[in-house]
């Protein structure tokens, strides 16, 4: 009788778990309609609620990141490039995000830790190198910056190209 009890309690919960995992993409979807209508606070709103839902919903954390990003709300996303980090430590894309984050706040060691983590992940990351160049300058190191940028264009990064005319290398 225990075992069926067991069963039965693992078979609720996996299923309100599946009803909460389905309600926060639904979230999800009406979080990018507003975005694309040009509503990014109401969109933040939904992205937020999908997190509420699943703390461990990886797109909406990333989602949610985005449009602090476009607000300006730098530090805001790095909380969630931080969570996402947590759950998914082998994605070089999610170190380039913050450290772009981290850039645009002129936290530069803290980018650069970031852009040199996605480089380990990914040798071919050409926005690693690309955006590395840029905390780089902010350090005052333009020879480093201008060969990352030249990286950054080796691996097809077609941005780099200009920077590198735009910053004379």
């Amino acid at each position: 009788m225990k075992k069926v009890k067991i069963i039965f309690t693992f078979l609720l919960l996996s299923s309100v778990f599946n009803i909460y995992a389905q309600e926060a993409e639904d979230l999800l979807r009406q979080g990018q309609q507003k975005l694309e209508m040009g509503n990014p606070s109401e969109a933040l709103d939904l992205y937020t609620e999908a997190i509420q839902l699943d703390p461990n919903y990886l797109d909406a954390h990333l989602k949610r990141a985005f449009v602090y990003s476009m607000l300006n709300e730098h530090e805001k996303a790095i909380l969630d490039y931080d969570r996402i980090v947590e759950l998914n430590p082998q994605n070089s894309d999610i170190y380039v995000s913050r450290g772009s984050a981290y850039n645009r706040l002129n936290q530069f060691e803290k980018a650069m830790v970031d852009f040199n983590k996605a480089i380990e992940i990914d040798r071919t990351n050409s926005d690693a190198f690309n955006n590395r160049g840029w905390a780089k300058k902010g350090l005052g190191d333009k020879k480093g910056a201008c060969s990352d940028w030249k990286k950054s264009k080796k691996l097809g990064n077609e941005e780099a190209r200009i920077i590198l005319i735009n910053n004379q290398c």
